[in-house]
């Protein structure tokens, strides 16, 4: 228990006394998704087999250049029933004028505290490191005129950056905890003091419940995230419900991401305040090694720039597959 104890503060200590942050790979829901690796680098080879997962992410269908999002990641044991484990992610992310390409390789090692490998007892470390490449078309900005803030040239940044994260588990209980863009990088706008402190504050922490009469298990959790640089907070609150069938698994889940900060806006009749609110059901779906979901977030505030949802699709692959060895019910773990 001391160890473990030291070896959290010894990581907090590390990750709030490095050097600022670029956005890097945005945070939806797609972690729960069965991707939790994704947003999670301690998570890398914490399940019995080595997974590939791919999604698609489009937001306002029918709209010009609207948000979208790819991602492909890979991560699993490195070899039977090591403590280590590896990983790799690479993302495309678009946005308008904005884009950005990112590549990252991920370490993760894992120490059993448990007297034996039934009982899950588990604290775990991951670093991820890699390259983003940002880009900002400005050649369309001015048509032909003149401002002395718009280059009117498509400009290109790439940079360096690293995300440290710990995870620790107990039987169906865990906590995750990562800072994401610890480095500080170029900025591609004017903005400088924004674009180049973009570290991110991420921490997990949730449980299964499991019912016999039903042979359902049902998974709360809530994620925390704060944005550094422009000093946003968000909560998700999230419900997700397992059920296991002979050759499959399903699981069903609605989560609700609320902003704490307000952004101010004229109603007509004086100045309002509202708060950033998603609502995104959740259905995924594995048969074998085949893995399947998808999720629709919709935004609830009354002013939106547009009333399409997004979309999101997830495809998995699971291989080297290990016997589950917890009796705790983490899904993630088996």
């Amino acid at each position: 228990m001391n160890f473990r104890i030291y070896s959290l503060v010894f990581f907090f200590v590390l990750i709030t006394s490095l050097g600022k942050a670029q956005e890097g790979l945005p945070i939806y829901t797609d972690y729960l998704t069965d991707n939790i690796y994704l947003i999670h680098p301690s998570m890398a080879g914490v399940a019995n087999s080595s997974q590939v997962r791919l999604t698609a992410r489009q937001q306002w269908l029918g709209q010009d250049d609207g948000p979208s999002l790819m991602t492909a990641s890979i991560n699993g044991r490195i070899g039977g029933y090591s403590p280590s484990a590896i990983g790799g992610i690479l993302y495309s992310d678009k946005n308008g004028y904005h884009s950005q390409k990112g590549a990252y390789a991920t370490y993760a090692h894992h120490i059993m505290f448990s007297r034996n490998d039934i009982d899950l007892d588990m604290l775990s470390f991951g670093l991820s490191a890699g390259f983003i490449q940002y880009n900002l078309d400005e050649t369309s900005f001015i048509n032909g005129g003149y401002d002395p803030i718009i280059s009117g040239i498509e400009q290109s940044s790439t940079n360096f950056n690293m995300d440290l994260g710990v995870s620790y588990q107990f039987i169906s209980a865990y906590i995750h905890a990562t800072i994401k863009n610890i480095l500080k990088n170029d900025g591609i706008n004017n903005d400088i003091e924004i674009t180049n402190n973009l570290r991110r504050y991420l921490f997990s922490v949730g449980n299964v419940f499991h019912t016999r009469r039903l042979d359902t298990d049902y998974e709360p959790s809530i994620m925390f995230q704060y944005k550094e640089g422009t000093k946003e907070t968000f909560i998700d609150f999230n419900f997700k419900v397992y059920k296991d069938f002979e050759k499959s698994k399903m699981y069903f889940g609605l989560s609700y991401r609320l902003g704490l900060n307000g952004s101010e806006y004229l109603d007509g009749s004086g100045e309002s305040e509202q708060k950033l609110q998603y609502l995104t059901p959740i259905f995924g779906l594995s048969i074998n090694q085949f893995v399947f979901a998808y999720t629709y977030s919709y935004q609830t505030n009354s002013i939106v720039f547009n009333n399409g949802g997004y979309h999101q699709f997830s495809l998995g692959y699971n291989f080297n597959i290990r016997r589950p060895k917890y009796d705790g019910r983490l899904p993630g773990n088996n």
